[in-house]
């Protein structure tokens, strides 16, 4: 037949243009004819070409030819949807073969000669088959739905297909008027505007015009808006839709009508959503007391803090103008005592107590009992004030529990390791994870070598020369890479050990340079020296300074056994290895250990039963350089500056004569990179101000490295006394609100008898000052201290605080220092302290009646209540 060689050569150069004319042409009996055979032609391009997409190239023609000649609307549907004729990666434009819409056009002009009611009934199937915005089928639907003016089914991926498109020419497009009201209704709508930022393009500016113009009504958007509002979604759903809604911009007349609605929206909507109800409903008139305290109830007791505070403010706002609202404010208020934030509890509370006058009984009893919730200090307040004719300040209403039990200070590592096997697999798969397993292979490595070389070497050596054993990353042999990490010096020792290095004297080379904290560069002169003694053949049997228990200690008799050994076999142990045993070793005396010490000939062994723990006293003074500043210092109490608060240590000790314990038990003068930082204690364990002074410049300001209570908890289970060092660790972890488990070491040093109390609070109240610490971060933390068990400590804690604290006359004060000046109070009454504080007694005596001199004279009186005693 003529027309189907026609129509296939046709099909085959890929001219739709002239194969829509074509078949355009052909009468009933010649469309069914081709129809029979597209089939099999489809079948020839896919033996061809496969289902990929080269097959798609044809896609236009193929869709064109089987909308021409197929004869049902649903055949045609199908046919114009199957997915081997689309590209695998298409989007709305289809194959862009002829004209960029994917043939469209020419499919809607060989569809033209067919009834009216026929078309329709494709554009419905078409439209039900539409899975999202972005279908291919999207474009082809919708102009069948405007050619044939027919109702569109409702069908949500349409509507957002149709939001996907430009929005120019909106107000004449014929659909608008059937898919508007869906807009808000559809599923999958806002996420495809969500991005649509511009208000002077796209939909956005679309809608608001035809608005403007009268086009749609103004009312119907808003309307719209708050129906989608109240379906709910998330965020990114209702983006657009919030963004639509405050460029219409309703006024307070009109959101007055809507009022019910917005105060729907506060208890559970996303968070955009329901400041948008709150600005509509604070500029409401006539809400009553019933709407307030519903709207109250709600924001009160969001987890967003903006909206809390929002909250708050509203609620203290309405009541000053309208004392009556107090009765209704409780419930609400009470509700916030459960915030999250200690800031927000505080902030709470003292609105409760500056409205309590007009609350009446039932507000009041609301109140009461709801203080539970609030912190120790804050809920002594409140109950003590709404106590129902009993006078504030008459008796504690917490009782506080005893300190938690001690737990284990220390315990047994893992025992040393027995085979090369064993040192081969914790090689490859543990070396880098803590300083216990790094020591423990360490030493293992040391030992097996000389125990059994062979052997490490043979299990060692494939090990490395296929590049396993490096879990924490790659490093190189070249020259001016310095080796910063202890695992690669382990590995420059195994490598050395089997002949894998690619260059000897990697001790001399590979040692970086500059400013180390001595902790860390006694760290790699360790590793470095094992990595010598194995190039030069000098390896001792053991080594000395491989802790025996968790802390970091070296028990005396075994660190005595050790020495032993390697005298037994005419070895000399490695210089940094002794000096760091001997930093490891108890303050408390063995009498056997020291008995069998005094036995030994070498000279190591003279200078261990020579060896008394050195006595080191830190001293710490602060200073602050202004941030982005010209370097140059300023008063850390001068809080109109952005600050980075930098301790200043000093130390006196004795000089040993041994150089790296001398070096380590020295002054830090200098920020250095915090390597191993958590290894530090663990090298300093009788040592634990030292330690801390390492520590502390990393914990502080914009060098602040990132860690954890670890070290902390270590510092605590060190040997050593606990002085100013310490003390401003603990303070500066109890101050920061992600680790909550400083309170845990706070505790635990208390129930040791070991917590420096007084210190604590002196270097707290410096952080605080200078604005390092957040005061309600450290409220939260030392109230929380206070309700289990440590109230005596955090009241001396908060004494030594505030003379640092308080501002004088006329000078700006750190946020939240009421609520710290109420937690002293508190604790003060738990604990019974008395006797004077004179920077608490100067303040109490100025004038005024803000919340912070109520809480110093509350404090004031407290202390110099009845006779005069300790505190």
């Amino acid at each position: 037949m003529d027309q189907w060689d026609e129509i296939r050569k046709l099909v085959m150069a890929r001219r739709a243009g002239r194969l829509a004319e074509t078949v355009r042409a052909l009468d009933g009996e010649d469309r069914r004819q081709v129809a029979a055979r597209l089939p099999e032609l489809l079948e020839e391009l896919r033996g061809r070409f496969g289902r990929g997409d080269e097959l798609a190239r044809y896609g236009t023609v193929m869709r064109v030819a089987g909308a021409a000649v197929l004869g049902g609307a649903a055949a045609v549907a199908s046919w114009l949807n199957r997915r081997d004729l689309a590209p695998q990666w298409d989007g709305p434009g289809g194959d862009g073969g002829d004209g960029g819409d994917g043939g469209d056009g020419l499919v809607l002009a060989v569809l033209a000669d067919r009834p009216a009611a026929w078309r329709a009934d494709l554009a419905g199937r078409l439209v039900l088959r539409l899975r999202a915005a972005d279908d291919r089928g999207t474009g082809l639907a919708l102009a069948l739905l405007r050619e044939t003016g027919v109702e569109p089914p409702r069908h949500d991926p349409l509507v957002a297909g149709w939001v996907n498109r430009d929005p120019r020419d909106l107000g004449d497009d014929p659909l608008l008027d059937h898919l508007l009201p869906r807009l808000f209704e559809a599923e999958g709508v806002g996420r495809v505007l969500q991005w649509e930022k511009d208000p002077r393009a796209g939909w956005l500016d679309a809608l608001r015009t035809l608005a403007e113009t009268g086009r749609v009504k103004r009312e119907e958007l808003i309307d719209g808006c708050v129906r989608r509002f109240l379906r709910g979604g998330t965020a990114i759903d209702l983006r657009f839709f919030v963004r639509l809604h405050e460029a219409l911009d309703p006024s307070p007349a009109e959101a007055a009508v809507r009022a019910r609605d917005y105060l729907a929206l506060l208890p559970a909507a996303p968070g955009p959503v329901a400041e948008l109800a709150l600005r509509r409903l604070r500029a409401c008139d006539g809400l009553t007391a019933d709407d307030l305290a519903e709207a109250w109830e709600a924001l009160l007791f969001r987890p967003e803090r903006t909206l809390v505070r929002a909250g708050l403010s509203w609620l203290d706002r309405s009541v000053r103008r309208a004392p009556a609202l107090a009765g209704v404010a409780a419930a609400p208020l009470a509700r916030a005592f459960a915030a999250d934030s200690a800031e927000l509890q505080e902030k709470a509370a003292e609105l409760a107590l500056a409205h309590a006058g007009g609350m009446g009984e039932q507000g009041r009893a609301a109140v009461r009992e709801a203080a539970g919730l609030l912190p120790a200090y804050l809920c002594h307040r409140v109950a003590a004030a709404f106590a129902g004719g009993t006078a504030a300040g008459s008796g504690p209403v917490f009782t506080p529990p005893p300190l938690p039990a001690v737990p284990e200070r220390a315990h047994g590592l893992e025992p040393p390791i027995e085979s090369a096997a064993e040192l081969g697999l914790l090689m490859t798969e543990e070396s880098a994870r803590s300083w216990q397993t790094w020591e423990r292979l360490l030493a293992g490595l040391v030992t097996l070598a000389g125990r059994d070389r062979a052997g490490v070497v043979a299990e060692l050596r494939p090990r490395l020369l296929e590049g396993i054993g490096r879990p924490w990353g790659t490093w190189t042999y070249q020259q001016g890479v310095a080796w910063g990490r202890a695992e690669q010096w382990l590995e420059g020792a195994a490598r050395a050990l089997t002949a894998t290095a690619s260059v000897r004297h990697a001790w001399r080379r590979f040692m970086p340079q500059g400013n180390l904290a001595a902790p860390h560069r006694l760290l790699l002169d360790r590793a470095a020296e094992v990595v010598r003694a194995v190039e030069e053949d000098a390896l001792p049997p053991l080594l000395l300074a491989t802790p025996t228990h968790s802390t970091g200690h070296v028990a005396a008799a075994e660190l005595v056994r050790r020495l032993e050994v390697v005298e037994a076999a005419g070895a000399r142990p490695l210089a940094a290895d002794l000096q760091q045993a001997l930093l490891r070793l108890p303050r408390t005396p063995d009498p056997e250990a020291a008995e069998r010490v005094a036995r030994l000939t070498s000279p190591e062994g003279r200078i261990l039963a020579a060896w008394t723990c050195p006595e080191v006293e830190i001293g710490l003074a602060w200073t602050c350089g202004k941030a982005g500043g010209d370097g140059g210092r300023h008063d850390w109490r001068d809080r109109s500056h952005l600050h980075d608060v930098h301790p200043v240590p000093t130390a006196t000790a004795a000089p040993t004569g041994l150089p790296l314990v001398d070096r380590v038990l020295g002054v830090p003068r200098e920020w250095a990179r915090p390597v191993h930082l958590d290894w530090w204690t663990a090298m300093l364990p009788s040592h634990r101000e030292a330690a801390a002074a390492y520590l502390l410049p990393h914990l502080l300001g914009r060098h602040r490295a990132e860690t954890s209570v670890g070290p902390a908890r270590a510092l605590v289970r060190a040997g050593g006394p606990a002085g100013a060092a310490f003390s401003a660790v603990l303070a500066r972890l109890l101050g920061d609100p992600r680790l909550p488990g400083a309170v845990d070491v706070l505790l635990e040093a208390a129930a040791r008898d070991e917590l420096p109390a007084a210190e604590v609070g002196r270097q707290a109240g410096l952080l605080m000052a200078s604005g390092e610490v957040r005061t309600a971060d450290m409220v939260a933390a030392l109230d929380a201290a206070a309700r289990r068990g440590a109230h005596a400590h955090v009241w001396r804690i908060t004494a030594a605080a505030l003379p640092a604290l308080l501002p004088a006359p006329g000078g700006s004060r750190a946020g939240g220092l009421a609520g710290f000046v109420a937690l002293a109070a508190a604790t003060a009454e738990w604990c019974g302290a008395r006797g004077e504080i004179p920077e608490v007694r100067e303040m109490a005596a100025r004038r005024g009646s803000s919340g912070l001199l109520r809480e110093i004279r509350r404090l004031h009186d407290r202390l110099t209540a009845g006779a005069a005693g300790g505190g």
